[in-house]
């Protein structure tokens, strides 16, 4: 199924209209409504909900492209300004908007399963899950099926995505705001962060770290994707699991700064490249991206050779496109079933991948992928051996 903008826009409309109904009536969902809510796809890639749409006037100030999500997009708002207490509030929504149309782009659940199937099978029990990112809540879904005893913390931003992923996790801590506001009583808390986390140079209001005598925790606060990965490692306790879906900048950087800091802190478990496909029939974007896994070893003295590869990007000879030795060294961790050379999103050389299974065959060659690399790499003694040490924290019941 391709992804349709129209209908994209109409479902994520019947899941507002629904969650604030909720909200008001101070009620969970019923089966029907649930229904109606987990079609809600976020508004990445739909940068023209921003554009003028007051009045019919507006209209003409709109793309013929764009044009036919005009009416959707003054329904959008007259929702909003209907459930909105006063103007302020009615800002706040459109600017949390502002921000989901730049960073919201929701992940298949059959990728996320993978994820989570591989690595049940591979005997890792979790107790405590932290998802910084949530969206409308697909991470916590896929969790929960796998491990249904668990805790699980979901942040999401957004306050009409938090909405609808309270009024859809009622039995998990749901956090409407940004992660940045986990408290540090959570440092060293949970076993596993996992997440499709936003990337982007934009800054992250975090005082401690902004203000940290360490250059990293400084530095972060000035790009969100490095901030997430530094405070998600932060937040796992010793031995815990940082897995995330992130940009291919990450890797692809000339910078190694960040990638250094990382496996400073932590083993690296393994990396996959995902082909760019991964996300066409959700969210309409073929950007490239990648799953890093990073297990938290504190005071490690030296690093692997899968780590040396992991802190250095390169730009391949023949196509000049970017991409890192790690990808070199391990052609198998690049999921896909054709590889050429095109552009980013900014006109530059790019290596792009495809994969013609689908999200399907994708999600089992993450399965396979992943699976070898826990195999080889997971040390599964730290993780069971620090786990039966974790705090607990007074404020979790």
């Amino acid at each position: 199924m391709s992804f349709n903008r129209l209908q994209t826009m109409r479902d994520n409309i019947e899941a507002i209209r629904l969650a604030l109904r909720l909200g008001v009536e101070r009620r969970a969902p019923d089966a029907q409504e649930r229904e109606v809510l987990g079609r809600y796809a976020g508004f990445g890639g739909l940068k023209c909900i921003l554009n003028d749409a007051d009045s019919l006037m507006d209209a003409a100030k709109w793309s013929k492209s764009d044009i036919e999500l005009f009416a959707p997009t003054v329904e959008l708002r007259q929702l909003i300004r209907e459930y909105s207490k006063d103007d302020r509030e009615f800002a706040r929504y459109m600017d949390s908007l502002k921000t989901s149309v730049l960073t919201a782009f929701y992940t298949p659940s059959p990728v996320v399963d993978a994820i989570f199937d591989t690595l049940k099978a591979n005997g890792i029990e979790v107790r405590k899950y932290l998802e910084p990112s949530a969206g409308q809540g697909v991470f916590v879904d896929s969790f929960m099926r796998d491990y249904p005893n668990a805790k699980a913390m979901a942040f999401e931003k957004d306050l009409l995505t938090g909405k609808i992923l309270a009024a859809l996790h009622p039995n998990s801590e749901v956090r409407i705001e940004g992660f940045e506001r986990i408290e540090p009583d959570y440092k060293g808390y949970f076993d596993v962060a996992c997440s499709n986390i936003p990337f982007g140079d934009f800054a992250v209001p975090d005082p401690i770290y902004a203000t940290s005598k360490e250059l990293a925790y400084r530095q972060s606060t000035k790009a969100i994707h490095n901030y997430f990965f530094l405070k998600a490692l932060d937040s796992v306790r010793e031995g815990g699991l940082v897995a995330f879906i992130t940009s291919q900048g990450v890797m692809n950087s000339a910078s190694p700064f960040v990638r250094a800091e990382l496996v400073k802190r932590a083993d690296l478990v393994t990396a996959l490249r995902l082909p760019n496909n991964t996300f066409s029939d959700n969210a309409g974007t073929d950007t490239g991206s990648d799953l890093i896994i990073l297990q938290k070893h504190s005071g490690k003295t030296a690093l692997s050779a899968d780590e040396e590869f992991f802190v250095q990007s390169v730009v391949d000879r023949d196509s000049k496109a970017p991409t890192n030795k790690y990808f070199a060294a391990f052609p198998q961790n690049v999921i896909c079933t054709d590889a050429s050379v095109g552009t980013d999103p900014y006109g530059k050389p790019a290596l792009i991948y495809k994969h013609s299974g689908g999200v399907d065959g994708i999600a089992r060659d993450i399965c396979l992928a992943l699976d070898e690399s826990l195999k080889l790499r997971l040390n599964k003694e730290l993780y069971n051996s620090q786990g039966i040490k974790s705090p607990t924290p007074e404020s979790i019941k």
